[in-house]
């Protein structure tokens, strides 16, 4: 183990990704921080502009934290994702400020940055993270030295699309604070809500809510709540699925009151702990540069200047924890009670060779979004769950339907995700090639939704489920299964080869499908 350092030594952080130019000194503790933030005369971001503005305030905004020099053990820069000239510009002067001082550099991530200033701050020890911020929407939990990305958004970041939003009503930059002002004083109105299994997206809720003709102030409100509902809905399933019982909200959207209260209703009701660290630590700070960097220098990790480039595209998943010794825990199995059993969206009871499976009301969602997912889900699910058994496709069957009630055959078998072998996921593979086949799309393909019985793969929970032949539907379910298994095993290049093959073996348009699928999963990537 690399020696520990001195508690008197201090680590400068810059950050710069996007708007805000931010400098702070940690030690055990934050000794100062102090921001200079770039705010648009019209519109969104410019790259370019906010760079020049990052770089003429470089020197004030260094100097307002800066200690006696001899002090400084480290610098630590955020070296991605972002806007590349932002990022250029600041990793520059940690260079030079690396160089002047014979201290370490730092590289750090962006988004991991979020996650260790959030559990600093609030204590909160293995938690399922909502980072939400403004090119960056992701539900993170750590495993296996590496925090894994159960979601993310497959378009826009929360933040920018209320930014869109804003800008195309004359509101200040950024938008979120002025949505939030108008939204206290609106009524819920009725937009699109698109959650795919973990994953989301909110360029048609946006298109939408600039589309209405309805009061600003209520168009406010419709898109808050549906927008936070979809991401509290995400990460409940991700809380349910990997059997923790913790939640973290960071990034800067996660500044907002109702988003807060949202997630901690959700808590609440499924008995887990929530914290959102302080506001100073919510949006881009130079504070969470300076402490991640300060625990990656004490682990040992260093950036040679020659090996410094930024990393516009840079992802939580690619970064090696090395200042975490244990390795997280996933899929605990929790208490199971008395003949029932609580998913994210359903409470079932067994009873005897049947599963009753109610769809809850969630408190944290507006009633009227509330009423209408629990019965546009329960209609699709029966529905599809029959159109899967007649294509071949092995699903419980239905013996009874209510408004929020399905009554099935119950399935004796081993849940996916605790029986992970490539014979088991090509299987599933198989399963998933025949849905396809047949027109059908689960919406939800996680581990957790798949049982093992005899020597095939029973598809469960079609909640999210609809009938479409579209190469982008089905290549979306494929790469929430693919984000499920990255994201949770250490073997995923062989699970998903597994997957593939049987897959292929049942589905003919299986290539294409890939192919589209490698599509989607470039589009979450930071470009």
């Amino acid at each position: 183990m690399p020696e520990r350092m001195p508690d008197e030594g201090l680590v400068l952080g810059l950050e710069g990704t996007a708007w805000n130019l931010s400098a702070a000194v940690f030690g055990d503790d934050l000794v100062a921080l102090h921001s200079s933030p770039y705010v648009p005369p019209k519109g969104g971001i410019h790259p370019r502009e906010a760079a020049q503005h990052h770089a003429s305030v470089m020197k004030e905004v260094i100097a307002r934290v800066m200690p006696d020099p001899d002090r400084i053990r480290g610098i630590a820069f955020s070296q991605g994702p972002g806007l590349g000239p932002c990022l250029r510009t600041v990793a520059t002067a940690a260079r030079a400020l690396a160089i002047a001082l014979d201290v370490p550099l730092v590289g750090v991530n962006h988004c991991v940055a979020h996650v260790e200033i959030g559990r600093f701050a609030t204590g909160l020890d293995d938690p399922v993270v909502l980072y939400v911020s403004g090119a960056n929407t992701q539900v993170l939990g750590y495993l296996n030295g590496r925090y894994r990305i159960f979601g993310e958004t497959l378009d826009i970041g929360l933040g920018n699309a209320l930014d869109k939003f804003a800008r195309s009503h004359d509101l200040p930059h950024p938008g979120g604070p002025a949505v939030e002002r108008l939204a206290e004083r609106g009524t819920y109105i009725e937009l699109p809500y698109t959650v795919k299994g973990m994953d989301l997206a909110f360029s048609g809720l946006v298109s939408a809510a600039q589309e209405s003709t309805a009061p600003l102030e209520d168009v406010c409100r419709g898109l808050e709540e549906t927008a936070f509902a979809m991401c509290v809905e995400v990460t409940e399933r991700a809380l349910a699925h990997a059997g923790k019982d913790e939640v973290l909200l960071v990034g800067g959207v996660g500044a907002n009151r109702r988003l807060q209260e949202m997630l901690r209703i959700m808590c609440e009701d499924r008995g887990a702990s929530f914290a959102v660290p302080e506001k100073k630590y919510l949006g881009d700070n130079g504070a969470m540069i300076a402490y991640t960097g300060r625990i990656m220098l004490e682990s040992g990790v260093s950036l040679p200047i020659e090996e410094s480039r930024i990393r516009p595209g840079f992802r939580a998943d690619e970064v090696v924890v090395t200042w975490r010794p244990e390795p997280g825990e996933m899929f605990r199995r929790l208490p199971a009670g008395q003949g029932v059993e609580r998913g994210a969206e359903a409470v079932v009871e067994l009873h005897g060779g049947d599963v009753i499976k109610r769809r809850c009301s969630k408190r944290y969602r507006n009633p009227g979004l509330d009423r209408r997912l629990i019965a546009e889900r329960t209609r699709a699910e029966a529905r599809l769950i029959a159109a899967a058994r007649r294509a071949r496709v092995a699903t419980p069957i239905i013996r009874d339907v209510t408004a929020d009630t399905i009554v099935m055959e119950r399935i004796e078998g081993e849940v996916l995700k605790y029986t992970m072998t490539p014979e088991n996921v090509a299987l599933a593979g198989a399963a998933v090639g025949r849905l396809h086949r047949a027109g059908i799309i689960h919406g939800d393909l996680t581990t957790s939704n798949m049982i093992m019985r005899e020597g095939r793969c029973v598809l469960i929970d079609f909640g999210l489920a609809h009938v479409s032949s579209e190469l982008e539907a089905r290549g979306v379910d494929l790469h929430v299964f693919f984000q499920t298994l990255e994201s949770t095993t250490e073997n995923y290049a062989e699970l998903k080869e597994a997957f593939f093959r049987g897959y292929a073996g049942v589905f003919a348009g299986a290539e294409e499908v890939l192919a589209r699928e490698r599509e989607v999963e470039r589009r979450g990537r930071y470009l």
